[in-house]
């Protein structure tokens, strides 16, 4: 490896594989996603009449059904990406949650007392996976494999 591939990375051009880019893809899934299904997706389960009533104040029909899919989708679908299986229904699903988290009771707002830069955050990183996959390092790159024969 070269200084200039250490500091700038290959150039796309070569078309060889870059491993560091699926082990950044790994260490912002694990990261990132085991985060948000545990220090906020597991706490919101089972749902409270809170969070019902809060859902209802956002207008949403059903509350206890939004109410419940959020929480599943943070929790879940959190530990979905964090693995890497069914990323990219994952990142859709949690990406979703994480637009109306932070439109709906953050108010889009990324500094102040009702911050929402955690759900912006959430909601990158799940654009990030949707676009790029889990990479390499994933169960979905293993079960792919495997169904190739490889």
């Amino acid at each position: 490896m070269t200084t200039r591939t250490l500091l700038f990375g290959a150039p796309a051009a070569t078309g060889a594989p870059v491993r560091g880019v699926d082990a950044g893809l790994l260490v912002l899934r694990l990261g990132m996603f085991a985060l948000l299904a545990f220090a906020h997706g597991m706490g919101k389960l089972p749902v409270s009449p809170d969070f019902v009533a809060g859902t209802a104040a956002m207008g949403f029909p059903l509350p206890a059904v939004f109410a419940w899919a959020a929480a599943l989708s943070e929790f879940a679908g959190g530990l979905l990406l964090a693995i890497g299986l069914l990323t990219r229904p994952a990142a859709v699903l949690v990406g979703i949650t994480m637009f109306v988290a932070w439109v709906g009771v953050h108010g889009a707002a990324l500094t102040g007392e009702n911050s929402g830069e955690m759900a912006f955050l959430y909601l990158v990183g799940a654009v990030v996976l949707g676009i790029a996959g889990p990479g390499r390092y994933s169960v979905d790159a293993a079960v792919s494999r495997r169904s190739v024969g490889y």
